[in-house]
């Protein structure tokens, strides 16, 4: 395959993984490998990025892709024999050339290697060298990240290269190293530990970028492709987040709070929606011998709406609630007036427990503080809304705009769809953000059936990329 047609195929496991890259951004990356050339690794890796990476966040998925359609090395990359062999270059113990690569020839052998090697990753630790931790990567996946696979294929695996070197039990040798005659416990201490961490770190995934590069060799690289290339931020189901995937997300959530509060305070459309200007009507009129052919109105005042969020927080949609919750805190700065209140089978307000920016200490205050749980403790979206109407009635208003949260899993109890109806009625907009798939609606004991007709709008929202095209779609008023 020549590289032009690397090239094509490269973006076009982009776009499989979600990155939009277009035919012309395509067009611009072969141009930036002639200017480039293909001898410079790192500098087709820049051109490349330059062209078709167009967030932050995609820059992960790049690198994952780009690592297995150009790859620095080819097979083992280098010779490990070198390690067997003493400080004065001798030779070490010959292997046999009929057993496959990777493979031993005796325990001994196994051991002699894993504590050679194991010495030479603690002195390229402390060195920081992210070159010979490469190639340190590649020799631990060639001799201890193998094993026996399909017929004429081996399979490689990053856990047993990383248990073989073990390198997290590397850092009290890396610390007293580092600190040398400084005293424990201070300021040089933490940065040492915090500096051997990152390093760890990046040789560990050091290993799985040389593990991935050989399954695609073994495997192809489109195949390797699927498995190696997480969801992009923006793709990931709210209800399958990780902690990680949160931290990732709160990135994204304020630039699409401040969206969203644009597009429910867009100034109306119609020129004539404000009050009569009587004044300036008769005084116009004048012009046409006092009969008012065109009326005068006053200008229709923006004005920044109250809001008002209601989030089912029960177990079934935790990480869901993780994320509402971060809109919500996110929305306070966009609003005049922002209500937040919780549910699972009764409603409390959490305004209050909003301060601050950690969500870990949001949860936790929530937990400890908000009064969620009135009978089992499984989610009841009837009482929920009607203690939410009875003891909050002055909550929504015709300048509240009402936004519920929630999978609407009601466990077959009684849905208060009036009391719920009435609140949408008073409130100037209400949407509902379903985080189930819009094939599970009304399964089982979904009630969404009977809350979808009552609000302005219910919309599957899974991910950030559908609450993007949610708001993108949101009508001025």
């Amino acid at each position: 395959m020549s590289l032009l047609d690397r090239t094509v195929v490269f973006t076009a496991a982009l776009r499989q993984a979600g990155m939009a890259v277009s035919s012309a951004e395509t067009v611009d990356a072969v141009r930036a490998l002639t200017a480039v050339g293909p001898l410079d690794r790192e500098a087709l890796r820049a051109g490349f990025a330059a062209t078709m990476c167009k967030r932050p966040t995609n820059r992960v998925t790049f690198d994952t892709l780009f690592d297995l359609y150009f790859p620095p090395v080819i097979g083992d990359g280098l010779s490990v024999d070198d390690f067997l062999a003493g400080e004065d270059g001798t030779p070490g113990t010959a292997t046999d050339p009929s057993r496959p690569a990777g493979a031993p020839d005796s325990e001994h052998d196994l051991e002699l290697l894993r504590q050679a090697l194991r010495g030479e990753l603690l002195d390229v630790l402390l060195r920081g060298d992210d070159e010979e931790l490469r190639r340190l990567a590649r020799e631990a996946v060639t001799r201890f990240g193998s094993a026996p696979g399909a017929p004429g294929r081996r399979s490689w695996f990053a856990y047993r290269a990383l248990r073989a070197l073990s390198p997290d039990t590397l850092v009290a040798d890396l610390l007293s190293a580092m600190l040398g005659d400084q005293e424990a416990g201070g300021l040089a201490e933490r940065v040492a530990r915090q500096t051997i961490i990152e390093r760890i770190r990046a040789f560990e995934e050091m290993v799985a970028s040389e593990v991935r590069r050989r399954l695609a060799e073994e495997r192809g690289a489109d195949a390797a492709a699927k498995s190696a290339v997480k969801p992009l931020a923006e793709q990931v189901d709210f209800l399958r987040a990780s902690q990680r995937d949160l931290a990732e997300l709160r990135r994204l959530v304020h630039p699409l709070a401040r969206r969203l509060a644009t597009r429910l305070t867009a100034r109306r459309r119609l020129g004539r929606s404000g009050r009569l200007d009587f004044r300036r009507t008769v005084r116009s009129s004048l012009a046409t011998g006092g009969v008012p052919l065109e009326t005068r109105h006053r200008p229709h005042k923006p004005h920044k709406p109250e809001l008002v969020v209601l989030c089912d927080v029960s177990g079934s949609v935790a990480s869901f609630a993780h994320f509402t919750l971060l809109l919500t805190h996110a929305l306070r700065e966009q609003f005049a007036r922002v209500r937040a209140f919780a549910f699972i089978d009764t409603t409390d307000e959490i305004t209050r427990f909003l301060r601050g920016a950690d969500l870990g200490d949001m949860m936790a205050r929530i937990a400890n503080g908000a009064d969620l749980v009135w009978f089992d403790g499984h989610s009841d979206y009837g009482h929920a809304f009607e203690v939410f109407a009875d003891r909050y009635p002055e909550a929504v208003g015709p300048k509240t705009s009402l936004l519920v949260l929630g999978d609407a899993r009601n466990n077959y109890r009684a849905t208060a769809a009036p009391v719920f109806g009435k609140l949408c009625a008073q409130a100037r907009h209400a949407y509902w953000l379903n985080p189930e798939p819009r094939t599970y609606w009304g399964s089982g004991d979904s009630a969404t059936r009977a809350y979808a007709d009552l609000v302005d709008e219910m919309v599957e929202c899974r991910n950030v990329e559908q609450l993007q095209t949610f708001i993108e779609r949101l009508l001025p008023s």
